[in-house]
């Protein structure tokens, strides 16, 4: 397999992506019983990516990314997660990210922005890097990215856990996000 072309818009210019559902993953794990990791997904996500070509300080990302889409491949699990002990699905539908600032170059950058989950702000950085972009087989441009970064629960009011009877805890702290974009140039 060869790797894709990479191309670029003309400098000075800002181009509007829309994040790809199908080729978009955002994923997070968790410590359960402090000894195993728990991973899972959010799968119903829509938002953009404007790109400043001349000063990437310029450039954007909002995301919504709907709480009721959650996945960990257990229903009980999944049932527990939307409930009012987690994201209370039925009062807080959506979870939001909206950037507030870049730092770094086109390669590998640190996105910083405003997570709202459950009503409550917060902010978080990511650690991302650009995974290239090319044309597609219909004639679209497709850009990609990486993104790492992690929350504590805690602070989003996501507080339900279990005390052990051998010591710790149920459910831990640190929330793991990993996130992989493909966003499709807007005409």
């Amino acid at each position: 397999m060869t790797a894709p072309a990479q191309t670029a818009p003309a400098a000075g210019t800002k181009t509007q992506w829309k994040l790809d559902p199908t080729h978009t993953t955002v994923e997070f794990s968790a410590k359960h019983l402090m000894i195993t990791t728990v991973k899972g997904r959010i799968t119903d996500i829509e938002g953009t990516i404007t790109i400043d070509e001349k000063n990437s300080r310029n450039s954007s990302v909002e995301a919504t990314l709907k709480t009721a889409s959650i996945d960990t491949r257990t229903d009980q699990r999944d049932d527990h997660l939307r409930s009012g002990d987690f994201l209370n699905v039925e009062k807080y539908p959506e979870i939001k990210f909206r950037s507030t600032s870049i730092d770094g170059d086109r390669k590998a950058f640190k996105l910083t922005g405003e997570l709202t989950i459950r009503d409550v702000t917060r902010p978080i950085t990511l650690d991302v890097e650009f995974e290239g972009q090319t044309k597609d087989p219909w004639g679209g441009e497709r850009v990609g990215f990486s993104a790492k970064g992690k929350i504590d629960r805690r602070d989003f009011g996501l507080t339900w856990n279990q005390v052990l009877e051998a010591g710790g805890v149920a459910v831990g702290n640190e929330i793991k996000i990993g996130i992989e974009v493909e966003a499709v140039k807007v005409e």
